[in-house]
C-alpha cells in the first residue's frame, strides 16, 4: 500500500474562512475578533510579549468575473522589549488592508498562500508585503512592489489569516519604548605614548 507523502497541514493561529460565492453583490462588512488562545498564539508567532484586543474590519465587494477585493483595518494592543532599555512596555497596532484576489487559473504569478508569507519588514514605514517565493525558479527576480493580486484558495479566503498577516507588517521590528534613547558611551581616555612620557622627563629636567 502506498504512503500518502502529503505533509500535513500546519493549522493557522487565526482563521476565518469566507467563502466567495458568499459575498452578495452589493458587498459585505465583517469585524472579526481573535479569543485569548489566538491572541496568545499570534503573541509566540510575531515574539511579542503579550497581544490583546485583536480586531478587524473588512469591507469584501466582488471584483472583475469571479475576483474579491478586501479593504479595511487591523488593529491590536501588543507588548514588546524596548531594544534599548530591555523594558516591556504597551503600544497600538492599527494598520490598513488592502488585497485583491483571483481564481487560480486567472492569477499570472504564483504566489505562497498569503497566511503563510508573513516576515519582519526592515523599517516601520515600508507598506509592502514581503512574499516568500517557496516555489519561485533560482533566477526569478520577485518584484515587492507588485500588485498581483493573490489566488482565491478553494473558492474562499481567509480573513483570520489576512489579519495576522496585517499585524506582522504593522509590528515595529526593532521597538523602542516612549522616550527612549541610545547613547554612545564616551571614548575611554587614550594612554600616553612613550614620546608624551619622554616629553614629561625632559620637561621636568629642565625645570630643575
Amino acid at each position: 500500500m502506498q504512503k500518502n507523502k502529503d505533509k500535513p497541514t500546519i493549522p493557522l493561529p487565526f482563521s476565518r474562512p469566507l467563502q466567495a460565492a458568499a459575498v452578495p453583490p452589493e458587498g459585505l462588512d465583517i469585524a472579526i475578533h481573535a479569543n485569548d488562545q489566538e491572541c496568545a498564539a499570534l503573541a509566540l508567532e510575531n515574539d511579542l510579549r503579550a497581544l490583546s484586543g485583536l480586531e478587524a474590519s473588512f469591507r469584501i465587494v466582488r471584483s472583475g468575473k469571479d475576483g474579491l477585493e478586501v479593504s479595511g483595518a487591523v488593529r491590536a494592543k501588543i507588548r514588546q522589549t524596548c531594544v534599548v532599555s530591555l523594558e516591556q512596555f504597551d503600544s497600538l497596532v492599527d494598520e490598513p488592508v488592502h488585497m485583491r484576489f483571483v481564481p487560480p487559473e486567472a492569477s499570472a504569478t504564483p504566489r505562497a498562500p498569503y497566511g503563510r508569507r508573513n516576515a519582519p519588514r526592515d523599517d516601520k514605514g515600508a507598506k509592502n508585503r514581503l512574499v516568500a517565493e517557496e516555489e519561485a525558479a533560482p533566477q526569478q527576480i520577485i518584484d515587492l512592489d507588485d500588485d498581483t493580486p493573490d489566488p482565491l484558495v478553494g473558492g474562499a479566503i481567509d480573513l483570520g489569516a489576512i489579519a495576522s498577516e496585517f499585524l506582522t507588517l504593522g509590528i515595529d521590528p526593532y521597538p523602542r519604548s516612549p522616550g527612549a534613547s541610545f547613547s554612545e558611551p564616551e571614548p575611554a581616555p587614550e594612554a600616553p605614548g612613550p614620546f608624551a612620557v619622554l616629553r614629561q622627563v625632559n620637561a621636568k629636567d629642565g625645570d630643575g
